[in-house]
């Protein structure tokens, strides 16, 4: 049976959300799962704009190829807004990373957390 632990993002630093500095491929480094196959990390995100006017965002799901590898593509994020579910849950595994980039620098927070399975 799987043990799980719930873990801050490895992009975060102490539970802290992560802005989305960058505007362009490869995106800001949200978190990267841990090397091998036995087991995975699950991963929730949540996106918060911090700004007056809306913004998107695009989650690299472990990689950066356009769009196969993409998680979320452009996703709208009206202004001022709380946290809007990106991921719920969604696995990875072996050392991949998830990135993010916007439309706008620094307008989009994310918080979340990962489960990590053995």
């Amino acid at each position: 049976m799987p043990i799980y632990s719930g873990n801050v993002l490895t992009g975060s630093t102490s539970g802290r959300p992560i802005p989305i500095a960058a505007t362009a491929s490869p995106g800001t480094l949200i978190h990267t799962a841990a090397s091998g196959t036995t087991g995975f990390d699950e991963v929730f995100l949540f996106g918060s704009n911090v700004t007056s006017l809306n913004a998107t965002i695009t989650i690299e799901w472990g990689g950066t190829g356009n769009p196969a590898d993409h998680l979320v593509t452009e996703l709208a994020i009206p202004a001022r807004s709380v946290g809007y579910p990106l991921s719920v849950g969604q696995r990875i595994q072996n050392g991949l990373s998830i990135r993010a980039f916007s439309g706008t620098a620094s307008a989009i927070n994310i918080t979340g957390w990962y489960n990590r399975s053995s």
